[in-house]
């Protein structure tokens, strides 16, 4: 599984969380809080249907011109990772402690044409050395099942953005991850039980594994950054692949841990503006909601976290206005909102919900979010909605400046 894979191994399929009132809410376009923008959302939504046809010619021709679009997005998901990809595996527990890296490299072609296009993916692991020995390294190979328009849509409910260059993937096991970190730590000879460097695999009944990835804006590099739920509903670990595209790349990108002692949240205080854009899950998505985004993070004179975020829609008839304030222990930023955000070296924080069993028997949506503050002033965020069932329903696309 890499960036675009669909996961088939022989890990069993993820049980999907079952809440105790099963009615279905709206996609909601979220800054910080899906459940509290839903509004914002829900007016848009509403906006865009009272502009809609009712006529059965406009509607048949808006369903062929969706189709060749699917097509089109696709052709373009398949080209945006097509090459050879050298870079680096990092695990991370939830307070953002490396506990382990691993090099890998990433082999992606396709055949097929149109809507029978096909994407394949060869994942390679370097086997640990054994000391004293100096041969070349070996490499354990793990073939992805190929990404076509039916696993994409189906399978993995994509949140695509082709302009931007991100996406989110839905997966069903973590069968993948952990053969990564089996082969990368443990190397060949594993026999399936945890090892002396104090290895944690993921659990092999996930309720979520979610994907995001950002493009760099610069260089030919990527992030794909993966949250895993254990069946319980609360996070249990994140995992970053930092990989740069060419055969040329002699020394594989990596998150350098230097930054562990550090103050991490410094990069992200202040304040940023930006525009938000949020689709539909599914290669057929369609825009929903755009929107004008201010977001402020800082820390009033007592040392507590305060974040205000602000959208404005882009036609100015919606404005939804969030206020949360949080702690922060080491590298976990806690709000009283019941959300967590957990930062990373290299400019990053991923964060999901405390608990999400909890969301989800309350009847409540809630969202998993990556954020990638490449270089100073800059950021990208990608936001993955779940409804009340914990099913991804739409994806939300930030780009920032700090102002």
């Amino acid at each position: 599984m890499a960036s675009t894979c669909c996961l088939f191994s022989a890990t069993p399929t993820a049980k999907p969380l079952k809440p105790k009132i099963g009615r279905q809410r709206t996609p909601q376009c979220l800054v910080s809080t899906s459940h509290a923008l839903s509004k914002f959302t829900l007016s848009l939504q509403k906006t865009h249907s009272t502009k809609s046809s009712s006529s059965a010619s406009v509607e048949e021709g808006r369903e062929n011109h969706e189709e060749s679009m699917s097509i089109e997005a696709l052709q373009r998901f398949v080209n945006l990772n097509l090459g050879n990809w050298n870079g680096s595996f990092h695990q991370f527990d939830t307070n953002g402690r490396l506990m382990h890296r691993v090099t890998t490299k990433l082999a992606a072609s396709s055949y097929g044409e149109d809507s029978l296009i096909s994407l394949i993916q060869t994942l390679y692991i370097k086997q640990p050395q054994i000391s004293g020995y100096s041969h070349e390294p070996e490499w354990a190979e793990y073939k992805i099942k190929e990404t076509n328009m039916f696993t994409v849509d189906k399978y993995q409910q994509i949140g695509f953005f082709p302009n931007e260059r991100a996406f989110s993937l839905r997966y069903q096991t973590a069968g993948m991850l952990e053969t990564v970190l089996r082969q990368g730590v443990l190397g060949e000879d594993d026999i399936g039980e945890e090892s002396p460097k104090n290895l944690k695999l993921p659990s092999r009944r996930p309720s979520i594994v979610c994907e995001n990835c950002l493009y760099s804006q610069d260089r030919d590099m990527r992030v794909r950054a993966f949250h895993i739920m254990d069946p319980q509903g609360i996070i249990q670990m994140l995992l970053i692949f930092l990989e740069e595209r060419g055969d040329g790349v002699l020394f594989p990108p990596f998150l350098d841990n230097v930054e562990a002692n550090t103050n991490r949240i410094t990069s992200f205080l202040g304040k940023w503006k930006g525009h938000c854009k949020t689709k539909r899950s599914g290669v057929y998505g369609a825009t929903i909601a755009e929107a004008d985004t201010v977001a402020v993070l800082e820390f009033d004179d007592k040392g507590q976290l305060i974040q205000d975020i602000t959208s404005i829609s882009n036609e100015g008839s919606v404005t939804t206005s969030v206020h949360w304030m949080g702690t922060i222990s080491d590298n976990l930023v806690t709000f009283d909102g019941g959300f967590q955000m957990t930062l990373l070296p290299g400019g990053m924080y991923m964060g999901c919900p405390c608990n999400v069993a909890k969301s989800v028997a309350e009847s409540k949506s809630f969202h998993l979010e990556f954020c990638w503050l490449e270089s100073p002033g800059k950021r990208q965020r990608l936001v993955r909605t779940y409804d009340v069932e914990g099913l991804a329903v739409s994806t939300s696309y930030f780009s920032e400046t700090k102002m």
